[in-house]
């Protein structure tokens, strides 16, 4: 054979060694979905039994902690309730708005159930009752205490009364309402305190605007409160995070379990603010029950809410969340490796 028609020469093969791979260049397939998430659900479990961990070690530290939070919590949440049972007090708002149609002397039951019946039946209308003029005399001569000089008399000097509760306490509506039943036949006159129903307005919207301004303060102080702290255990663990992000640790692994301990902070003081109110209602209630005995009323108060509770807790973990990561984030670039 001639030397123009041999082969080239072959690279020769190890005797024993392993067949050579042909996709041996080609480089590594990427990690799938499954493997990523499984690795992102390990690192958030190893923050968060990492912050419980640091969070026992400091038992006081961290029940005074959640006890100030919880305290500052129940403020704002306990005089909104109060509020809310308030208003409930001797029934609605609403009955100290009523309108007292006072008829004509001639009118009688059969006209006065009449008329109660058309009114009750208004759209802006909640309810309506009728006093008849005997009905009236005799509640008169209770709370007077004239009895006997009204016996004296020859004839009753009281009209029938139809009191309408209406559906809103508005004082434009309430007065147009008002015009509109004086107009109805039998009727003498029409009166409304609309003094008092504005007076019932402020203290209502005072109220709100107090709960409200005060659950402002008190927030920025839970934030200030739980930012502090994890202020302190950044300071801690200041040399570890150095370590940490001079290996190639990202912001968001070293941010991470102090965003834990946050909001396990704010889960604790809702939790302790949950209980605080709801024995704080209890232990009032005693005397409020006693004291609504005296003027005859089954008046009692409520107990905190589920849905109130649950929205208190959920609250309580996002202002820890939040000023945890306020914290951090002011706090993050002075941890650099040095």
């Amino acid at each position: 054979m001639s030397a123009s028609k041999m082969p080239p020469p072959q690279p020769a093969e190890r005797v024993g060694a392993a067949p050579r791979n042909k996709v041996a260049d080609r480089p590594a397939d990427e990690p799938d979905f499954r493997t990523l998430f499984h690795a992102w659900l390990e690192s958030h479990r190893a923050s968060l039994v990492d912050s419980l961990r640091r969070l026992a070690r400091q038992p006081i530290g961290s029940f005074f902690t959640c006890w100030v939070m919880a305290v500052a919590l129940s403020l704002p949440m306990g005089l909104s309730l109060l509020l809310d049972n308030v208003e409930k007090l001797g029934g609605s708002w609403q009955r100290a708005a009523q309108i007292s149609l006072f008829l004509d002397m001639s009118a009688g039951d059969r006209e006065g159930q009449a008329l109660r019946e058309q009114i009750k039946a208004m759209d802006d209308v909640a309810d309506a009752e009728w006093i008849s003029r005997e009905q009236a005399l005799d509640e008169f001569q209770q709370l007077s205490g004239l009895g006997r000089a009204l016996k004296e008399l020859p004839d009753n000097p009281l009209p029938g009364v139809v009191l309408v509760t209406p559906k809103e306490v508005d004082k434009a509506k309430l007065e147009a309402l008002r015009q509109r039943l004086a107009e109805l036949p039998k009727v003498e006159q029409a009166q409304l305190d609309l003094v008092w129903v504005e007076r019932l307005t402020a203290i209502l919207k005072l109220g709100d605007r107090f709960v409200f301004g005060l659950s402002v303060l008190l927030i920025l102080a839970l934030l200030l409160v739980i930012g502090n702290t994890i202020r302190l255990h950044i300071e801690n663990r200041r040399a570890e995070i150095e370590v940490i992000k001079l290996v190639g640790g990202t912001d968001g692994y070293v941010r991470r379990p102090f965003l834990y301990m946050g909001a396990l902070y704010g889960f604790g003081a809702g939790i302790f603010a949950w209980l605080l109110l709801a024995f704080g209602l209890d232990w009032l209630n005693d005397a409020v029950v006693r004291l609504a005995g005296l003027y005859g009323s089954d008046f009692a108060l409520s107990g905190v809410p589920s849905s109130d509770g649950f929205s208190l807790l959920l609250g309580a973990v996002l202002l820890g969340y939040i000023g945890a990561w306020l914290a951090v984030a002011r706090h993050l670039n002075e941890l650099a490796p040095r």
